[in-house]
């Protein structure tokens, strides 16, 4: 019996609110992120969390708030997530500390990625500047990031930082996309992969 059909089996009645709210909202995430906000639906949410559609608009309003509260808790986590990794020397090493750090956010849930950076979100209105605020804020850690191991190294002239700024995103997005075709590996298979590939990328 697969994972919807036994939601709609099982139901939820009993499970306290806020149990209930975050299986809500596991199902939303997961839902939005395969179709995008344009395409997901909340009759396939209601389905996939084992409750009844109304439920969803009391506890969120409406689709667009049910939305807002899954990039909201996406948001925060990958943010913070980002932020702890920050502590530390500001050498090479700090690459792999920042993509440990995603990657054990994103156990268990790594469509999260997709849920920020959303290219079917409106261009305007508060789902668009919600995401906006994480988008922009993780794009400014790299950053900062990326100057601080260059600076370190006294390495490089600004387009070089400028350079690898983009490559860093462009790998970062890289890795996620390709732990969401490969859902079977947990965040250690992917830490343990990507020390494996720097090893021989960057030999010490």
């Amino acid at each position: 019996m697969g994972k919807q059909n036994l939601a709609r089996t099982v139901g939820t009645k009993g499970m306290p609110r806020k149990e209930r709210e975050q299986l809500i909202l596991d199902a939303a995430a997961e839902e939005f992120a395969r179709k995008g906000y344009a395409r997901g639906s909340t009759a396939e949410v209601a389905a996939r969390a084992g409750i009844t559609k109304p439920l969803i608009y009391e506890y969120f309003k409406s689709r667009d708030g049910l939305y807002l509260a899954c990039v909201i808790r996406a948001g925060s986590r990958l943010v913070a997530a980002v932020r702890s990794a920050q502590e530390g020397p500001s050498d090479i090493t700090r690459a792999a500390r920042t993509l440990e750090a995603i990657f054990r956010a994103l156990e268990s849930r790594v469509h999260d990625w997709a849920l920020v950076y959303d290219s079917t979100l409106p261009a305007e209105g508060e789902l668009h500047d919600a995401a906006t605020v994480y988008r922009r804020e993780l794009n400014r850690l790299g950053a900062a990031g990326v100057a601080e191991v260059l600076g370190a190294a006294r390495a490089g002239e600004a387009l070089d930082a400028d350079l690898a700024t983009h490559l860093w995103y462009g790998t970062v997005s890289a890795a996620v996309a390709w732990w969401r075709h490969h859902p079977e590996q947990s965040a250690e298979d992917m830490i343990s992969r990507f020390a494996r590939l720097s090893a021989v990328l960057h030999p010490r």
